[in-house]
């Protein structure tokens, strides 16, 4: 077995069932680089707008949700990648049930 790596093959699996009228969360992988974190979107869901002190990744693994970003509004579907800078103003509204994978990543000791 080879410690060098983490392999998740399912990221909508590490979730549990999300219920109606929810939205769920889990922290799979930290380190001194970034923390990853799987997000389950029930339709109808908002994560309201808010700021990140980090800078961060969206990575929509399933479903269509409606995305600020600053002053902009996109269309997020299987497949959208966004890098954001830390402090940039965001939203996420699910259409559809949403998984979507949230990068954290922190600042290195020598910037």
């Amino acid at each position: 077995m080879n410690s060098d790596y983490t392999f998740v093959a399912d990221l909508a699996g590490q979730l549990p069932d999300i219920p109606p009228d929810t939205i769920v969360s889990r922290t799979f992988y930290a380190d001194e680089h970034f923390k990853a974190i799987v997000f389950g979107f029930a339709a109808g869901q908002e994560l309201s707008e808010h700021t990140a002190s980090q800078p961060a990744i969206l990575h929509f693994v399933k479903g269509k949700a409606d995305l600020t970003l600053g002053g902009d509004s996109r269309e997020a579907v299987e497949g959208t990648w966004v890098r954001m800078p830390a402090g940039l103003k965001h939203s996420v509204v699910a259409r559809t049930p949403v998984v979507m994978l949230l990068l954290l990543l922190k600042a290195s000791e020598s910037a």
